[in-house]
């Protein structure tokens, strides 16, 4: 059987604070005595794979959270020991670290560069003070510069800054003023999301009791395009929905996830994917911890994907990047399903929809409509 390539997630759930609008499983703070135990049983969560691990080409790794980089970086060192020991890294060229403005020493990011790390992932999300103070964000303006200056002085060639728009009271002018300032800072990699309401946060709560109003539609398109048009206009390729990068600076990991390939997932609430099966671990740090020392596995549940389900994601997935969906790839058992709804959703996303040769793409337009289009693209 060929081997598939892959990617590696390991997630960190520990935050120095937790962000109000955050969905993500993750904890303000952490008993430091109890660090150890925890990287233990991470440790022993990755022999359990050792068995399936050979079946898989591994050249991502992904270490998110949470915010790993609060974390001392010898508690990273270490996970890489055991994953050299128990998995083939050699194929792994690009390995991603999540952190924070301000929240890292130019020390530690030196250490993470000499152990590995080749790709920093950074929450930037605002250049804007009291926009930051808004999303209870943990950092200033001169946090950021200093971080990246830092990440720079100890070898980063690669880092992805992250940014939220549809903020309340973030207009077209600080949008633009974020922008500039990040495409000055000369990095290779941008992501924009807009600001989602999710239902188990305190955003969520704020906003149903009329506290906080969202931005409405038509302000979150127009800043959108805005993204488009400024980072176009100086060097940045849009290649996915979220995702702009400078040429052969393309975020690998995600490209797993868009193309449905297998990812094996590590820690508290971590979600993979291989043989055609989605697993996802317990949520709850400390019953993590007492499966796996009970030499029990901390997979909550799991479920095979049937014909339509890996239908759906291909659908769902594969037309957020630029090349679109190769709709060779659908099950032969459901591709007459699949053609039925493009022609059908023609009619309707005509404008958006780029449909030819068994490839099924979005405009450039067709990037603002990509999730009510997948939705009704499923079968």
């Amino acid at each position: 059987m060929a081997k598939t390539n892959s990617g590696i997630y390991i997630h960190i759930p520990f935050c120095t604070i937790k962000c109000f609008y955050c969905d993500y499983s993750s904890t303000a703070g952490y008993d430091e005595d109890r660090l150890p135990l925890f990287f233990n049983s991470l440790s022993k969560e990755i022999e359990f794979y050792k068995d399936i691990a050979h079946n898989f080409i591994f050249d991502t790794i992904f270490i998110g959270g949470g915010t790993p980089s609060i974390i001392n970086p010898k508690y990273i060192e270490n996970i890489f020991n055991v994953l050299s020991i128990n998995f083939d890294l050699s194929h792994a060229t690009e390995i991603t670290l999540e952190i924070n403005p301000g929240e890292v020493a130019l020390e530690n990011l030196k250490t993470l560069k000499n152990i590995g790390v080749n790709r920093l992932s950074v929450g930037v999300q605002s250049f804007n003070n009291k926009i930051l103070h808004f999303l209870t964000r943990n950092h200033k303006k001169r946090d950021i510069f200093r971080t990246i200056e830092n990440a720079r002085k100890s070898g980063f060639e690669n880092i992805n800054c992250d940014m939220i728009y549809n903020i309340p009271n973030q207009n077209q002018s600080t949008w633009k003023k974020d922008l500039t300032a990040l495409i000055d800072l000369d990095i290779e990699h941008i992501s924009c999301y807009s600001l989602v309401v999710e239902r188990e946060t305190e955003l969520y709560q704020l906003v149903k009791s009329k506290d906080i109003k969202m931005p409405d539609n038509d302000n979150s398109c127009y800043l959108y395009k805005s993204a488009q048009e400024i980072l176009g206009k100086k060097g940045f390729f849009q290649y996915e929905v979220t995702s702009w990068s400078k040429r052969n600076f393309e975020c690998k990991h995600n490209y797993h996830y868009w193309n449905i390939d297998p990812c094996i997932s590590f820690g508290p609430s971590a979600h993979g994917f291989y043989n055609g099966k989605r697993y996802w671990n317990v949520k709850n740090i400390d019953k993590y911890i007492d499966f796996i020392s009970n030499e029990r596995s901390p997979v909550e549940s799991s479920e095979k994907l049937s014909d339509k389900d890996i239908a759906n994601e291909l659908l769902g997935f594969g037309i957020r990047t630029i090349e679109g969906l190769d709709l060779t790839k659908i099950p032969e058992s459901k591709k007459n399903d699949v053609y039925f709804s493009i022609q059908n959703n023609l009619k309707k996303w005509g404008n958006f929809l780029i449909y030819c040769d068994q490839q099924l793409k979005l405009t450039k337009n067709g990037f603002l409509f990509a999730d009510a289009i997948a939705v009704d693209l499923m079968i």
